[in-house]
């Protein structure tokens, strides 16, 4: 018993896990364990940088193998054993049908059972094909050979599966830690940014504290002189109670007369204004939308009107009042102080960046390739152009000053044209159409305004 066990463990030792046979050409992989060679060149042809191996999927550094001459002599030398064994054993081992106790001798190849003579006359096997049991064998040997040979390819398969599974695994367990730690920094970025709108916004709001205090101060003030005015001429008036009728009379035009002539109070409104934080670009992916979609875009001189003065890098335009005189030319704005862009789009998303410097009103957006340009009736949505007007007052600060920042964000086949406030990343307003024919980016100058100019930029 215990021989039959050793033998066991020796042929267990030489048969290859692959094809399960005993092993030919052995090989001896880096992770120790045998195969053969052919087997094991067949399963690693498809691979390039990791080879694992099919029993342990320890990854081995190439795709070599050590010849392992030893174990081949060894296998061969069990090979025989068993194979005069098996003989031996077959010889000795003389199958008898189950119901007559006769030596069979043929095969029912449909109903894949032995028959002995006795069983062949009988009916259940009467027009089946009963062949010799050595024909049956070497059929039957091929068909199951056949059978393994698909099954070891299944099997090829499906090791093959868990192996881009692993690296698939692999992989993603990659792209994890690698998001994970864009999202760290992201994060670390998001609480810089609160931090410093915090600090930002305190200061705003203590300096609001200090004018709403100033003006308070002033405007009570203001009242108690008023009211120390009003308190005088009352007592002025109670005292005139007491004088004749003559005296009274002849002074009473006086009161009146200053009595209308209070003035009012000078009251300074005090209006707090409410502070917000304003989220960074990238928490909107604003920035993403800039990186994938900015253009380039350059001022077409001949839509230009007359009256704006255009750089020489083409990206600038200034209302310059009364600069030339009307050109006849159908492309030229005439009634407007307008000028469009060289470049149309008629499909995909798109990105522009203006500065306004200066006051007045301006007009941002799109219009048709076939807009006209020298009508008298005012650019909208319904003659094919789409523009957010904004406008800037004079104040204490300088026209110069005066910057700011507005995104155009154009989706031709979702039919919207979005508006952003740069400085805060703020969503300012947004069309919604269905857009039909080539659109030109159009920048307008309100006829009232004074020198103001608009800049395209590029997002830094």
């Amino acid at each position: 018993m215990a021989f039959a066990n050793s033998l066991e463990e020796i042929q267990e030792e030489v048969s290859c896990p692959l094809c399960l046979d005993f092993l030919r050409e052995p090989v001896t992989i880096d992770c120790g364990h045998n195969f053969c060679g052919p087997c094991i060149r067949q399963r690693w042809q498809y691979l390039e940088d990791i080879f694992p191996c099919p029993v342990c999927l320890y990854h081995c550094a190439d795709g070599n193998v050590k010849v392992n001459a030893p174990l081949c002599h060894i296998s061969d030398v069990v090979r025989q054993h068993f194979t005069r064994r098996q003989t031996k054993k077959e010889q000795e081992e003389k199958l008898l049908c189950e119901r007559h106790n006769v030596a069979v001798d043929l095969f029912c190849e449909e109903d894949l059972e032995l028959l002995c003579p006795q069983c062949r006359d009988s009916p259940d096997h009467q027009y089946h094909r009963l062949v010799p049991l050595e024909r049956a064998e070497v059929s039957q040997r091929k068909k199951l050979k056949r059978r393994m040979n698909i099954l070891k390819r299944q099997i090829e398969i499906a090791e093959m599966d868990e192996s881009n599974q692993v690296s698939i695994f692999l992989q993603e367990c990659q792209n994890m830690e690698k998001w994970g730690g864009e999202m760290h920094l992201e994060l670390e970025e998001f609480d810089f940014f609160l931090r410093k709108e915090q600090v930002e916004a305190n200061a705003r709001l203590f300096k609001s504290e200090e004018d709403v205090r100033h003006k308070l101060t002033t405007s009570k003030n203001h009242l108690s002189s008023h009211i120390d005015t009003l308190k005088s001429l009352l007592a002025e008036i109670v005292e005139k109670q007491f004088l004749t009728d003559q005296h009274l009379l002849a002074s009473i035009k006086s009161i009146y007369t200053r009595c209308a002539k209070i003035p009012s109070p000078t009251v300074t409104p005090c209006e707090l204004r409410k502070e917000s934080c304003t989220l960074p670009p990238h928490y909107f992916s604003l920035h993403r939308m800039i990186g994938a979609f900015e253009e380039a875009l350059m001022l077409d001189l001949e839509t230009a009107h007359p009256d704006l003065l255009i750089s020489e890098d083409r990206k600038t335009v200034t209302y310059k009042a009364n600069l030339q005189d009307f050109l006849d030319n159908p492309h030229t704005f005439t009634p407007f102080p307008a000028v469009l862009s060289c470049e149309g789009f008629d499909e995909g998303r798109h990105f522009w960046q203006v500065e306004v410097r200066g006051t007045g009103e301006w007009f941002l957006g799109v219009c048709k390739e076939s807009f006209c340009k020298n009508t008298l009736t005012a650019p909208a949505p319904h003659n094919g152009c789409w523009s957010f007007e904004q406008s800037r007052r004079t104040s204490c600060i300088s026209d110069k000053e005066l910057v700011v920042r507005v995104g155009v964000f154009l989706d031709y086949e979702l039919g919207e044209l979005s508006f952003y406030n740069m400085d805060s990343r703020m969503f300012l307003y947004k069309f919604t159409e269905a857009f039909t024919e080539r659109l030109m980016p159009y920048f307008s100058i309100g006829p009232s305004s004074r020198t103001l100019s608009i800049s395209i930029a590029t997002v830094e």
